[in-house]
């Protein structure tokens, strides 16, 4: 009976290296053209490799968008898990957070574009994504960002506040600016979108967040700047930033 063959050590590093080279390229591919759009003939010679491996590794184009949207959101838990780790005190852990989330959405296009891409599907009532971004990335959140702000006033760190609102506050300002980004640079003398403008709205986010969440305004703001100290502005190119509804 002939013995099954084994895989060296050598042999499964490169295999390895091939299925994450073919990911990164379904990433970059499924963000720009969305499921339908994207060719598999591009993936593959972006990855520098063969198109059957696409198959042998995904089963099929469907396995690979999944498995790459899969990739993605673990990234990004993986970063918003970081900054509310229990370390941390639970309002500083909310600021962490909502930089984190600025810093997200400024330099992870492709997220942001295949995110929006499932939401726009779900609406249609079209199988999609959805639970398993809910699974992965908005439950775990919000439990640990309701933990945080009960935690919070439990301890008077911070105001008596719905903790939902919180996490309409903490998120929906980020979203919106650059959401309105475009209008507010035809209505004002400046590009939102310029690296200056970009960190001076970053700052000013926690720190309106410092003074609003904190019942000591003087606690809350030099946690801010704390906060700010210890996640320095990410460099970030002007084609990586989120303009997807623009």
């Amino acid at each position: 009976m002939k013995k099954k063959k084994q895989h060296t050590p050598v042999r499964q590093d490169r295999a390895d290296q091939t299925r994450a080279n073919i990911l990164r390229a379904a990433i970059k591919e499924f963000s720009e053209h969305g499921l339908a759009g994207a060719r598999t003939d591009a993936i593959a010679e972006s990855a520098k490799a063969n198109k059957a491996l696409l198959y042998y590794y995904f089963k099929s184009k469907r396995g690979l968008y999944t498995a790459a949207f899969e990739e993605i959101a673990g990234a990004v838990v993986e970063r918003t898990m970081a900054a509310l780790d229990p370390k941390y005190g639970a309002g500083e852990r909310l600021l962490r957070a909502a930089v984190s989330h600025f810093d997200r959405i400024m330099t992870q296009r492709e997220f942001q574009n295949l995110m929006q891409q499932e939401m726009v599907r779900f609406r249609r009532g079209e199988q999609g994504e959805v639970p398993l971004l809910v699974k992965k990335v908005f439950k775990p959140l919000l439990m640990k960002i309701e933990e945080a702000v009960r935690e919070g006033i439990r301890t008077g760190e911070l105001c008596e506040f719905d903790w939902l609102q919180v996490v309409y506050s903490m998120f929906g300002q980020n979203v919106f600016f650059f959401l309105s980004a475009p209008m507010v640079q035809l209505a004002l003398p400046f590009n939102p979108f310029e690296p200056a403008a970009l960190e001076a709205r970053r700052r000013a986010a926690v720190q309106f967040l410092g003074q609003a969440l904190f019942s000591d305004r003087t606690h809350g703001a030099k946690l801010a700047k704390r906060v700010l100290t210890d996640m320095p502005m990410p460099p970030v190119k002007q084609d990586q930033i989120w303009r997807k509804f623009v």
